[in-house]
Parts: structure tokens; C-alpha cells; sequence
């Protein structure tokens, strides 16, 4: 059984900044080889893809995040951060963390709220 332990979120002001962690265990699964990724939900809209990290180090991130957002990841902690720089209302959500190892897991979310 995966479990994602998911810390870092709260409330902020316009332009300021958060780091979001995400700590994977799990019996029997090494996993610095698989893919990572943070995807946040506002409310009334869909799940969406924040920014994913790749064994390799490669990442995919969403445009409207990819001047202010950063991910990466600990190996040796099977851990995966995202930096959130000059947040903006809009960037007010649960993020989860999720992992394919190959079936999604998920965390149990942050709330990530930002004032005006």
C-alpha cells in the first residue's frame, strides 16, 4: 500500500510564496523511478495537472504556473517539493500529490488559499 503525505500548504498573501512537500512509503517499491506530480482542484473545477517530475529529473509543468512554480524531488527521501512563487488568488486550491507506481495514488491534499 502507497501512502503520500502531502504539508507545506496555508494561507498567503498576493504575491507571496509556499513549498509544498510530498513524502512516499510503501512496502517493496522503489520510488525514485516513477513519475511524481502535484495537480490542485478549486472549487467547481476539475483536477488539473500543477507540474510532474520524471525518474530522469525532467518535468512538466502547466503554463499558467510556469514562471512562478517549481517541482523537484529528494530521491534518497522519496520526496517531491513544489516552490510556489508570487502566488495569485487564482492559485487558490486542495493540491494533491500523486504517484504512478503504475496505479494512481493520491495524498490526502493541502489547501493552498491566497488573499487579494
Amino acid at each position: 500500500q502507497v501512502q503520500l503525505v502531502e504539508s507545506g500548504g496555508g494561507l498567503v498573501q498576493l504575491g507571496g510564496s509556499l513549498t509544498l512537500s510530498c513524502t512516499a512509503s510503501g512496502p517493496g517499491v522503489i520510488f525514485n523511478v516513477f513519475p511524481m506530480g502535484w495537480y490542485r482542484q478549486a472549487p467547481g473545477k476539475e483536477r488539473e495537472l500543477v507540474a510532474k517530475i520524471y525518474r530522469g529529473g525532467t518535468t512538466n509543468v502547466a503554463e499558467s504556473v510556469k514562471e512562478r512554480f517549481t517541482i523537484s524531488r529528494d530521491n534518497d527521501k522519496n520526496s517531491i517539493y513544489l516552490q510556489m512563487n508570487n502566488l495569485k488568488p487564482e492559485d487558490t486550491a486542495v493540491y494533491y500529490c500523486n504517484i504512478k507506481v503504475p496505479d494512481d495514488y493520491w495524498g490526502q491534499g493541502t489547501q493552498v488559499t491566497v488573499s487579494p
